[in-house]
């Protein structure tokens, strides 16, 4: 778990962005997601795993909170201590790199840091409306930069909209 922050330094740079990219939901989103769920319960229900069908209902309501709900404007902070997100820092000595992700067409702007801790390998921030190349050229000053390929998960994300 990242540490709670101390203000004794001065960051470097910092910026806010929403927590996360909120996209519209088309109505077809909804009926493709339900469907979908829809049917893995059925399946569920078919081959008797209540806890299956259970779990898959919970996870639709939440995925129907999130897509729904606005997302918070947070600060990100750049410090030599580390990067402070929402009153939480993680420590440079708890990162082993950076990446960008940088997709114009998407609109998807997310600095990823590869994280020393094995539960929590890869750390997401929303870059928002900052300038990346002044975060790169910030972050080259306290962690290396090396390419990161976005994850199955991540991918999937951007592809569903969530």
């Amino acid at each position: 778990m990242p540490a709670n922050i101390s203000r004794s330094e001065e960051p470097a740079f910092s910026w806010e962005a929403p927590e996360y990219e909120h996209t519209e939901k088309h109505p077809k989103w909804y009926w493709v997601t339900g469907a979908a769920l829809l049917a893995i319960v059925v399946y569920a229900i078919i081959t008797d795993s209540v806890l299956m069908a259970i779990t898959f209902i919970l996870i639709g309501m939440l995925m129907y909170i999130y897509a729904e709900r606005e997302p918070r404007q947070i600060r990100m902070e750049i410090s030599p201590n580390g990067i402070v997100v929402d009153r939480q820092i993680y420590d440079f000595d708890d990162l082993k790199s950076f990446w960008i992700f940088y997709e114009i067409e998407a609109g998807f702007k997310v600095l990823s840091l590869h994280s020393k801790k094995t539960f929590l390998p890869h750390i997401h921030i929303p870059v928002g409306e900052a300038n990346p190349i002044v975060i790169r050229e910030v972050l080259l000053n306290y962690l290396p930069e090396i390419r990161q390929e976005m994850t199955i998960v991540d991918k999937l994300s951007l592809l569903i909209g969530l």
